[in-house]
């Protein structure tokens, strides 16, 4: 990584200060210091602004930028980018996420082709893609999930593809058109533990998004399944470990883990940073619990090293069959 330390994420630029209208009024939470272990430096290398550059030219949102990912100079270096397909303002107000809302626009249908050719461009053998939550749409958006996925296979036939798809909650029907597209791997986070749902993920259930992912598997036993969590937002260890127990009786193959950051003082306060050796002692318990790939980590993301996680995900399958 080039450049200087720096704490991102610490604050919206002012002239994003509408992108959270819904907190508007709510009384500030301080943003805590970042310990060292979750410094990381501005993104300013030359593969960053190329993509950056791709993505404005094809039109098209990533969650990178649009949740504040501290780990964007890393990934964006690499030529490694999230998909954020939909538009870039969801139906949801959750506590933790910087992403815009508001009333999303209308589908643009060139998006599938469009996230197909840069793709092409920035020569990637596996992409993520995710999208707001659109709950405006009567399938939630499946059907757009499935022609971008249907355009990658046509047009990056090489190219293994990952879905962060919503919950689609009282979207009949959304679950099977995602899956019959065929993406490599199904990830839904279930983000924090069901005691702080209505405060962290209130338009959201836990037992839904948790039979989304045993559903999947349901429908298609071979098919990836992965889910992530954040810590720091008042959890307990005992909550995380009965989490991933309900992940495993959803036959959940990955986990991830890593450390809340909160973006704004409108958003949820962080309780607590983990430790990195914390961390580790989860990773380890996960492993115990039998999920086939576990990443835990303070910088852990849903999408962090995704192509190579696939990679080690699809090997460890292997070497279970033997």
């Amino acid at each position: 990584m080039d450049g200087t330390p720096t704490d991102l994420g610490d604050k919206l630029p002012p002239s994003r200060a509408e992108r959270h209208p819904e907190k508007a009024h709510r009384p500030d939470n301080p943003i805590r210091r970042k310990p060292d272990w979750i410094r990381v430096r501005a993104p300013n290398s030359p593969e960053y602004a190329e993509t950056k550059r791709l993505m404005r030219q094809y039109g098209l949102a990533t969650v990178c930028e649009e949740a504040a990912c501290p780990n964007i100079g890393e990934c964006w270096k690499q030529k490694h980018a999230t998909f954020m397909i939909m538009g870039d303002t969801c139906t949801r107000a959750c506590a933790f996420c910087n992403v815009a809302t508001g009333k999303p626009g209308a589908l643009n249908p060139h998006e599938p082709a469009n996230i197909a050719e840069a793709v092409g461009k920035l020569g990637l053998g596996h992409v993520v893609v995710t999208s707001v939550d659109r709950d405006d749409l009567d399938d939630g958006g499946a059907g757009h999930f499935a022609a971008v996925i249907e355009a990658l296979h046509q047009q990056a036939p090489t190219t293994t593809v990952e879905v962060l798809t919503p919950d689609f909650l009282r979207k009949a029907g959304a679950i099977e058109t995602v899956v019959a597209a065929r993406p490599d791997v199904f990830n839904h986070n279930l983000e924090t533990v069901p005691r702080l749902y209505p405060t962290i993920r209130p338009g959201a259930r836990y037992f839904t998004s948790l039979r989304l992912l045993s559903k999947v598997k349901e429908i298609d036993p071979s098919m990836f399944t992965k889910s992530g969590l954040m810590v720091g937002l008042g959890e307990t260890r005992e909550e995380i470990l009965q989490v991933m127990d309900d992940l495993r009786a959803a036959d959940v193959d990955f986990l991830t883990v890593g450390q809340y950051l909160q973006p704004t003082p409108k958003h949820a306060a962080i309780d607590r940073f983990w430790t990195p050796a914390e961390f580790e002692e989860l990773a380890t318990l996960a492993r115990a619990k039998g999920f086939l790939m576990v990443s835990a980590s303070p910088l852990t993301r849903s999408s962090y090293h995704a192509g190579d996680d696939f990679a080690r995900l699809r090997a460890a399958r292997a070497a279970q069959s033997r």
